[in-house]
């Protein structure tokens, strides 16, 4: 590890032990896991990608390394420190807007900037220790801003909220990361089809 990822690393505890409702996770998400996250996402054709919770930037990494120059990419992001650490490491990065906000107005921040849904939604929120309101709240808008076509993607360290997230969106795959410290699975997710 060098000295960036052990600073990175002490700020994410610091804030897990300050919010740890709101972190859920004492350590950054490894790089198996943010490959793993990133595997569902057809980088060629998405021109409008959404991650809720980046904290210090594990999937962000990835998802500019892969995105298209043309692709936009929200960064929503509740925690003040956070906020600062992720404008600092990718200032200049074009097509990227860093709101520090909450991922329940997601549908709000995409029209504000002219867009009427995402086309991948990858979330990092801890789903297992949200409020049931706030976690009801965030699926609730994530239809909305996911429109007819949109994928969701998340992951969570056990199958817990499975039945949770079918009230909501249907799933459409699970993968498996075993790699990660713990050991996570990642959902990937769509609103269902009506029928005709």
């Amino acid at each position: 590890m060098n000295k960036k990822q052990a600073v990175m690393v002490m700020s994410f505890l610091y804030e897990y032990f300050k919010h740890p409702r709101k972190i859920g996770a004492v350590a950054p998400s490894g790089k198996n896991l943010s490959r793993k996250m990133m595997k569902p996402i057809n980088f060629d054709t998405a021109k409008v990608i959404v991650e809720y919770g980046p904290g210090t930037g594990s999937f962000t990494k990835e998802l500019v390394a892969k995105r298209r120059p043309d692709t936009v990419l929200f960064l929503i992001e509740q925690n003040e420190e956070f906020c600062k650490q992720l404008s600092h490491e990718f200032r200049g990065e074009k097509n990227m807007y860093l709101i520090h906000g909450n991922a329940e107005h997601v549908v709000e921040y995409l029209k504000a900037y002219g867009f009427d849904h995402a086309d991948y939604i990858v979330s990092g929120l801890p789903f297992t220790s949200l409020p049931g309101e706030i976690s009801d709240h965030i699926l609730n808008a994530t239809k909305k801003a996911l429109g007819d076509r949109g994928e969701f993607i998340t992951f969570q360290y056990s199958l817990v909220k499975r039945d949770f997230f079918e009230r909501y969106l249907s799933i459409n795959d699970t993968l498996k990361e075993m790699l990660n410290l713990p050991p996570a699975y990642v959902f990937v997710m769509k609103n269902r089809k009506l029928a005709i």
